[in-house]
């Protein structure tokens, strides 16, 4: 079984039935899993704001809901994880590609690294970083986390969890 189909095997089980996605190339074989899955209701987002506020419809309509979305947009994400995720606690397991780490190719995705986990923490959001393919292991617990105690969820993935930016 590959890491994305684990993944996805790790939702099923825990009876998410709705993601939403925003396009990344790191998480690309997850996306296409979701998709190819019959158990998850999959809906792409435009941007990580809009696909929680997706998201947020489906857990009133009684689904547990995901994304699957990157790290460069958690800045734009703060007022709904703050205003609509936690206000009125939704669980929400974010599983985030997380560029801008050694080795990143693309300057620009430095900076927003430097503040994802420093958001994050401010927003008291629980955050795990997954970098080695072992790690994985511990998406089932992390996902029974946040349906427990009713809380958004990061779980960060960066590069050489995938195998690295393919040099």
């Amino acid at each position: 079984m590959t890491i994305s189909e684990k993944i996805v095997a790790d939702f099923v089980a825990n009876d998410v039935e709705f993601i939403t996605t925003v396009p990344c190339k790191q998480l690309a074989g997850v996306i296409d899993a979701v998709e190819a899955n019959k158990d998850i209701y999959h809906i792409p987002s435009n941007k990580e704001d809009e696909g929680m506020g997706l998201c947020a419809g489906a857990y009133m309509g009684g689904k547990r809901p995901a994304i699957i979305m990157q790290n460069t947009a958690i800045g734009v994400t703060v007022n709904t994880l703050v205003t609509l995720t936690q206000y009125y606690r939704m669980p929400l397991p974010m599983l985030i590609s997380y560029r801008g780490e050694l080795r990143e190719p693309v300057a620009c995705q430095v900076e927003m690294a430097v503040h994802t986990k420093a958001l994050l923490n401010q927003l008291n959001i629980p955050t795990y970083h997954f970098h080695k393919e072992d790690d994985v292991e511990e998406f089932d617990a992390i996902l029974k986390y946040t349906f427990m105690c009713n809380k958004p969820v990061a779980i960060l993935t960066d590069a050489s969890f995938w195998g690295g930016y393919g040099e």
